[in-house]
């Protein structure tokens, strides 16, 4: 007998347990409520972002290589990031190809100006000479037709006046030889001048690439951890990588007493930022350290950022805590407050919804629903502050119900106004 009453009590377990399995409500899209909340309410913008030293020591490659007609310094070598050098250690080394061929070309400027000057100078010492040469044999004529003068005073008259006529020619001749010889000379001299400045110039250009070449090996500054620099498209620099010879830095020593994370916010939410807000920051390498921080810089321009179709404006986070944990390209998570608010009601922005620019959400009223009308005010990246339409502790839907055009929509009064948030379905 007892067995049998083990045996029906089973069954009707057995039973009880069948019904529950089959008629009960365990699909996945079951109903789930939350209650409105008041409370302190903060409006925070979230974003990744990267570490880097506030401040820096730029190495840099040789300076002035554009004045020569190169733009663009190819690097063919150099150390790994992290790398910890001291000073006058080795840090890349740049191909000076371009600059060879130059350097060729100047040299044959040099080449040909060391030609021109040593032909001038010869020209210039023969045609003197020749000009000297003749300023004597003037000089010994002036002297005969003086003699002779000297020799005619027991001529006749026209004798001694002929020979003073012609000592008179001597004399001119003489004279306008010397001043020809003078311009000839000052003329030489000029031609010369021309030449060596001309001479001059090419071996300072020369020497000058050959000064820019030596510098092609580039060494520390200072010692520190040698950290890759970025060209103007985010991309480190590093070996086959291009550098503008406008700004050739080709890494940098980071100061890591104090470091700053480098985020870009969209659009949307840059408004919400200013400088000396806090920031909570939290490093991914390190998910256990929790660091802070403060807005230091907004960008008042956007950019487009690679592989991004929007416009992002750079944020700068200077971290609060010295942490020799800290190093430069640490991805960080920010999480900014851009403002706090108390005693605000507020629910979860999945239960907003949104149809015809009015906001509503679905709430008890009774035993059924009914389409609630509600004013929103501020948001996070979670929930949105309800200024009107709600009470604390109301029970809302996070999700839309069967047939949600056949629920009543209460409205707010017409003097309520209304704002549409364009994320809110």
């Amino acid at each position: 007998m007892r067995n049998r009453i083990i045996i029906i009590l089973g069954v009707l377990v057995a039973l009880v347990a069948t019904y529950y399995w089959f008629f009960s409500d365990t699909d996945s899209t079951k109903e789930v409520w939350t209650k409105v909340k008041k409370g302190k309410f903060v409006v925070a913008v979230t974003s990744s972002g990267e570490l880097f030293a506030k401040n820096s020591l730029d190495i840099r490659g040789p300076q002035g290589i554009n004045s020569v007609g190169v733009w663009q310094v190819k690097v063919v070598n150099i150390i790994p990031e992290g790398t910890v050098v001291k000073k006058g250690d080795f840090i890349a080394s740049l191909d000076g190809s371009e600059l060879v061929t130059k350097l060729k070309e100047r040299q044959g400027d040099l080449d040909k100006a060391q030609s021109q000057y040593s032909q001038i100078q010869l020209d210039t010492a023969l045609d003197l000479r020749k000009a000297r040469d003749e300023l004597v044999n003037l000089k010994f004529t002036q002297e005969e037709k003086k003699l002779v003068l000297q020799q005619s005073k027991y001529e006749p008259p026209a004798t001694i006046r002929q020979a003073e006529i012609e000592m008179e020619k001597a004399k001119r001749g003489y004279t306008q030889a010397s001043q020809n010889y003078q311009v000839q000379r000052d003329k030489a001299i000029a031609k010369m001048q021309e030449a060596a400045a001309n001479l001059s110039n090419a071996q300072s250009k020369v020497d000058y690439i050959q000064k820019i070449l030596e510098k092609f090996e580039i060494t520390a500054p200072e010692g520190g951890m040698m950290i890759y620099t970025r060209d103007w498209e985010g991309r480190k620099v590093r070996e086959g990588s291009q550098i503008s010879t406008w700004d050739p830095v080709v890494a940098t020593l980071p100061d890591m007493s104090v470091m700053v994370s480098r985020t870009y916010v969209n659009e949307v939410d840059v408004r919400k930022i200013k400088t000396n807000q806090q920031v909570s920051v939290g490093l991914d390498a390190f998910p256990e350290k929790k660091l802070t921080g403060k807005v230091i810089s907004v960008a008042n321009v956007g950019e487009q950022r690679p592989n991004s179709d929007s416009k992002v404006f750079e944020v700068s986070i200077q971290i609060d805590q010295k942490d020799t944990t800290l190093l430069p390209a640490m991805t960080t998570s920010n999480n900014i407050i851009a403002e706090t608010l108390d005693k605000v009601l507020f629910v979860p922005l999945e239960s907003l919804h949104n149809e015809n620019n009015v906001i509503y959400v679905f709430k008890k009223s009774g035993n059924g629903l009914v389409r609630q009308e509600v004013k929103v005010g501020k948001t996070n990246d979670n929930e949105a502050v309800i200024l009107a339409g709600l009470t604390e502790n109301e029970a809302v839907l996070l999700s839309k119900p069967a047939n949600p055009e056949k629920i009543k929509l209460i409205t707010l009064p017409k003097d309520a106004p209304k704002k549409v948030v364009s994320y809110v379905k």
